[in-house]
């Protein structure tokens, strides 16, 4: 990735003359702020549909599903570092046969991820015996608790192409998703294919989960696109307003929860502090809403 090095170098470069903080001449570091300036928009705008599709559990499930990925990958030779590949494969048909499962059985949502999640980590756990003899099992914490200070190139590249996917899809079929979710019974009347971007959409929400399972942890990332969601929700009546704040709020979590303990020496993981950022403007914000008449009355 000779790009990426070239970027590397120039921030360093810029970093001796004085421009950016000294932190950043650390290749590490750097890596960390691009995955942060990547994840953290594709996070934030994902979620505001999360959020309206009152899906917030569900890339948890799929997060979770992750670990179970990660085991089997070791069971057939993958790399334990970066078992992409099964991890990709696994949560793909983990979230196409829940949803299948859901759409037929009509079952309540929060029951279905449930039983599907229990079955997954129990999966995982057992499979985890069988590994624990090739791998150190406390490798395998990074899946569960990410850090985005240990993200190297082929994590980056992985994110890189699923964010421009997921985004590339996302902006085509934006009305059509917004409008399946929020009138199903308008958007068949339209010609829609209801069914089709459910679907679709589940993939983006597992395809983002799964790439940034290593950088955040599966049980982290559910939260990043929950949380800044949640916030911006508090005070916009916009839908445009909704998705810019979001993303706002998103980004800004990341960017400080890797700066602010590295720079003043606070021993808290990443990923730990990305989440308590976002819980922060959480708070901010429904304070806000309680607070102040004009923004009682958001809704989206």
């Amino acid at each position: 990735m000779m790009g990426l090095e070239g970027l590397q170098e120039q921030i360093q470069a810029l970093v001796y003359a004085g421009t950016l903080p000294t932190a950043m001449y650390y290749e590490f570091v750097i890596n960390a702020i691009l995955c942060a300036l990547v994840i953290g928009p594709v996070l934030g705008a994902l979620g505001t549909m999360v959020v309206a599709k009152r899906m917030a559990f569900f890339s948890q499930a799929v997060g979770n599903a992750a670990l179970t990925g990660v085991a089997i990958g070791v069971l057939i030779g993958e790399s334990y570092t970066s078992p992409y590949v099964s991890m990709f494969a696994f949560c793909i048909l983990f979230a196409l046969l829940l949803n299948f499962t859901r759409n037929h059985t009509k079952m309540a949502s929060d029951t279905l991820i449930g039983v599907f999640l229990s079955v997954s980590l129990a999966l995982g756990a057992s499979l985890l015996l069988f590994i624990s003899a090739r791998v150190n099992t406390h490798i395998l914490e990074s899946i569960l608790f990410g850090s985005i200070l240990t993200v190297n190139q082929t994590d980056i590249m992985v994110v890189v192409v699923v964010s421009i996917m997921v985004l590339a899809t996302g902006l085509y079929l934006f009305n059509k998703m917004l409008l399946s979710s929020l009138n199903p019974a308008l958007a068949h009347v339209r010609g829609i294919k209801v069914q089709l971007m459910e679907y679709i959409f589940v993939l983006m929400i597992t395809l983002v989960t799964v790439a940034c399972v290593k950088i955040i942890g599966a049980v982290l990332v559910e939260a990043l696109l929950l949380i800044p969601a949640a916030a911006a929700r508090n005070f916009n009546r916009s839908l445009g307003g909704f998705m810019l704040w979001s993303v706002i709020f998103s980004l800004s979590s990341c960017l400080l929860g890797i700066f602010v303990p590295m720079q003043m020496d606070i021993p808290v993981p990443p990923g730990g502090a990305i989440i308590l950022f976002a819980a922060c403007f959480f708070l901010i914000t429904s304070l806000m809403r309680g607070l102040l008449p004009q923004f009682r009355e958001a809704r989206i």
